[in-house]
């Protein structure tokens, strides 16, 4: 009897001592003034293009804070995927995009991402890119009919 009250004032004393030990960190406070990034869209979706089509497409963002935003870095998740953005300072309430090109001369599901690092209160931000390339099918190769401009359609009546 004497050892059960013995380790149940141990395992109270224990579990009361792991609780006095937290120790709170406070986060640094968010500028109020700092630049926002704001994108219209953070997924493109390719949706099904055949092998070579137009991978390019294009995020739109605008800077919604109240300080000049810099993009410092802008990383794809694989050297498929090229992305290009402004290097000059973004002022409050400007527009600016960020271009995507991927390289379509890989067959299957595409899902990749961008990183976007800023001097914005919420950086980063990733992007996303998803679509399937799949190969050209033999009526997408099908040259179309060529009517000279000197044939005219026969009706029957």
């Amino acid at each position: 009897m004497k050892k059960s009250v013995s380790l149940l004032v141990a395992v109270i004393l224990g579990i009361g001592s792991l609780t006095a030990q937290e120790v709170k960190t406070a986060a640094a406070p968010a500028n109020p003034n700092a630049p926002v990034i704001a994108f219209d869209k953070v997924v493109h979706d390719y949706g099904t293009i055949t092998i070579g089509g137009d991978g390019n497409c294009e995020f739109t963002f605008t800077n919604t804070g109240k300080e000049p935003l810099i993009l410092s870095s802008v990383k794809s998740s694989c050297g498929c995927t090229v992305p290009s953005w402004p290097r000059e300072p973004i002022l409050p309430g400007k527009k600016e995009s960020i271009k995507v090109k991927y390289d379509t001369n890989r067959l299957g599901p595409i899902n990749k991402t961008i990183t976007v690092m800023a001097n914005s209160n919420n950086s980063p931000v990733v992007l996303k890119i998803a679509g399937n390339i799949i190969q050209k099918t033999a009526e997408s190769t099908i040259p179309e009919k060529n009517v000279s401009t000197g044939t005219v359609p026969v009706s029957k009546k």
